[in-house]
């Protein structure tokens, strides 16, 4: 039950965090690895001076179910990196994370096989709640999105953060979510500068519906510079065994060529017809290089929604089974190596109009929501402990004295969205196939050898 009582700031202090703050001065980056950081300019991202593509696998043994973090330990990362070289990947998602926990083993063995992350900064627990997001974007659920980030941030092969994983998951009824999303967005982005931070890039893993994939993308690159994305990926499963043209994406090249980020999918794969994994020499292709940065293949290892390539017993199973999938990914990464070049990227970046309401897209303002005034202090104080995966959670979290809808012209947090389906009593998401990513029954969103974390509310497994 979420209660309303009026209590003062103060009181509240011990629920957000186990510790005392993070100190003012931001630790140091690792010194593992030879990885330099990757950057964003114009719509690409960037390895110094070097074009960075994205070539990677959603990576979360177990699924959602297991809630466990895969990086969290020494034994399971080690068994899987090995694989990550066999495969020639750059780079990983990972949609659950224990920001209690210490990454610096995993990470360092990581960056010293060339592959960098991408974190999911939300999980089951603490995530935005797609069709009643103003209660769960509190103060709670804030302070461990930014413990996340605390974490991640040090590390110089994170390559970025999702806020959020397909929170809005249907043509209309969840469209609403999509203020609260880019909140948790801009807070993300917010936190990373007060607290000194490298740039790590925060952006938003979207479903692919039809009806309303370019108002989404609009959405998250409108506005003031503070309120809009560094990047936008979205979750597509339209190559099924097909071609360029048959999947649709000539037309999604197209209509994406002036968006002004970069842009990649977080999620490919489909399984119907079977698998050749053709994405991967199209998103190496001139076709496609000028607007998407390359892509991550679901999923690294099997489970019961069938799309993974290796076959673990248990999550921390020293034994593998490389399935038939994993060579033939592994052979269209080899047969299809990353451009030389820029790939025909556009050097400057701009933002997008607003979309407007319509009867796919019911959000009629461009204010967003303000940040709750008891997070406002985590921006000066850092956010102390991670609640782990342990944790009350903070979907009836609801702050007190301070309603989550009041909006806020210029300050535009966004709401990530990592947490399994189910969570929230979600609906599955138009872009998962019908024979795919559920888990026990429970449909998931996930968002990569770049290891990406989410920050944000919903998983796809």
């Amino acid at each position: 039950m979420r209660s309303l009582a009026l209590v003062p700031v103060l009181a509240m202090l011990p629920s957000l965090g186990t510790a005392t703050p993070s100190p003012t001065v931001p630790q140091p980056p690792s010194k593992r690895g030879t990885l330099p950081a990757v950057s964003v300019s114009g719509n690409a991202f960037w390895q110094n001076d070097k074009r960075f593509y994205i070539r990677g696998v959603d990576y979360q043994p177990g699924g959602s179910s297991a809630m466990a973090d895969p990086l969290a330990d020494t034994s399971v990362c080690s068994r899987d990196i090995s694989q990550f070289k066999k495969l020639g990947i750059n780079t990983i998602r990972v949609y659950i994370i224990d920001n209690s926990a210490k990454h610096d083993e995993c990470m360092g063995k990581l960056a010293d096989a060339g592959i960098y992350v991408i974190i999911d900064a939300n999980n089951p627990l603490y995530s935005i709640n797609r069709y009643d997001p103003a209660p769960s974007y509190n103060a709670k659920y804030l302070q461990s999105v930014f413990a996340t980030i605390d974490e991640f941030a040090k590390y110089e092969n994170t390559l970025a953060f999702f806020s959020g994983n397909e929170v809005v998951n249907d043509n209309v009824n969840s469209t609403l979510a999509a203020r609260y999303v880019k909140a948790v967005t801009r807070d993300m982005r917010r936190y990373i500068g007060e607290r000194g931070y490298r740039k790590v890039p925060v952006g938003y893993s979207a479903a692919d519906v039809g009806e309303n994939r370019r108002q989404m993308a609009d959405w998250m690159n409108c506005g003031s510079e503070d309120e809009r994305s560094d990047f936008f990926a979205f979750n597509d499963y339209s190559w099924c065994n097909s071609n360029f043209q048959t999947a649709g994406w000539d037309q999604k090249v197209k209509n994406f060529s002036d968006y002004g980020l970069p842009i990649f999918l977080s999620e490919y794969g489909c399984l119907t017809n079977g698998r050749d994994f053709g994405e991967v020499a199209a998103l190496m292709s001139d076709k496609m290089t000028s607007v998407y940065s390359g892509g991550l293949m679901y999923e690294y290892a099997m489970e019961d929604n069938g799309y993974g390539i290796a076959k673990i017993p248990s999550v921390k199973s020293p034994s593998i089974q490389e399935l038939d999938g994993f060579s033939k990914f592994a052979s269209a990464l080899a047969a299809n190596p990353p451009p030389e070049g820029d790939g025909g990227y556009v050097s400057t970046t701009h933002a997008n109009p607003c979309p407007t309401k319509d009867a796919n897209w019911l959000i009629d303002t461009t204010l967003l929501p303000a940040i709750p005034e008891q997070a406002k202090m985590l921006m000066m104080e850092g956010a102390g402990s991670g609640p782990g995966l342990d944790g009350d959670g903070s979907q009836n979290a609801v702050d007190a004295g301070t309603s989550s809808g009041d909006a806020e012209q210029g300050s535009g947090t966004v709401t990530s969205s990592n947490t399994p389906k189910g969570s929230q009593n979600a609906a599955p998401a138009t872009s998962t196939p019908a024979n795919a990513r559920a888990v026990a029954g429970v449909p998931l969103i996930l968002t990569g050898m770049v290891v990406v974390l989410t920050l944000g509310g919903s998983f796809l497994l």
